[in-house]
């Protein structure tokens, strides 16, 4: 059990560090810094979760991205700062990194050792895993923000 605490303890703080490290990149201001840290570990933490309970990457990822839209819009009615300045910094750990990766390197060796079946296959898979993953980001970081703006105001 101490373990499995450990192990998201660990995947909180060492997601924390890339999130940081883009808002600080992109100069989001110093005090939206911690709560930029603490959006990545969310995020990457509760897809992490999800994937434990064998979900797959992309609903995982929705999901994961939906809960940081979610709890950006609060921080930024709360803290009067706009919400791309939380969320895209969150978001950094969820980037399929290694699938877009994979695919690229299938894409060179079908390019140096000429086309196979497998190379196909693994261009393909791992391609359309990278777009569903990057299309799961986008859509569950726009819901909560169309939800609760539209929510308030009328239609007309």
């Amino acid at each position: 059990m101490n373990e499995i605490i450990l192990h998201y303890v660990l995947s909180a703080l060492f997601s924390a560090i890339p999130a940081v490290g883009f808002g600080m990149v992109f100069n989001v201001p110093k005090h939206a810094l911690k709560f930029c840290a603490l959006g990545g570990a969310i995020a990457y933490t509760s897809r992490l979760a999800l994937l434990d309970l064998h979900m797959p990457i992309e609903l995982a990822t929705f999901l994961a991205s939906l809960l940081i839209g979610t709890i950006a819009v609060y921080w930024s009615r709360k803290y009067i700062v706009p919400r791309p300045i939380y969320t895209v910094a969150s978001i950094i750990p969820l980037i399929p990194g290694t699938f877009a990766f994979t695919a690229m390197i299938s894409l060179v060796d079908m390019n140096s050792h000429g086309v196979t079946p497998e190379l196909i296959a693994s261009f393909i898979e791992n391609g359309l895993k990278s777009i569903s993953i990057l299309g799961a980001i986008s859509f569950g970081l726009a819901v909560p923000s169309l939800y609760f703006i539209r929510y308030n105001r009328p239609i007309i």
